[in-house]
């Protein structure tokens, strides 16, 4: 256990950071998850919706400084390319 003040603030701090993070995290993966089934399904509309959701979403985290603009832009332009590709194929 601490035995400084400043070691048990920083304990509790980090519980609270480490719940944060695991949120952001989880909802990233969902977020990409779920184009990444609708683009395994075929579903072209369902995909360009989940892809507008996860294109807003991955951004605002990035003005929250979850994840850094050229991760975002990244996962998002892959995904992008994932449904362009089905949307072509269909």
């Amino acid at each position: 256990m601490a035995n400084h003040k400043s070691a048990e603030k920083r304990i509790r701090q980090t519980i609270k950071r480490t719940e944060r993070n695991r949120y952001y995290r989880t909802r990233i993966k969902n977020i990409i998850k779920a184009v990444r089934e609708s683009v395994a399904a075929n579903d072209v509309t369902k995909a360009q919706e989940a892809l507008k959701i996860a294109n807003k979403e991955l951004h605002k985290f990035v003005s929250k400084g979850i994840i850094k603009k050229n991760t975002a832009s990244r996962r998002v332009s892959r995904l992008n390319a994932a449904v362009k590709k089905i949307a072509l194929s269909a």
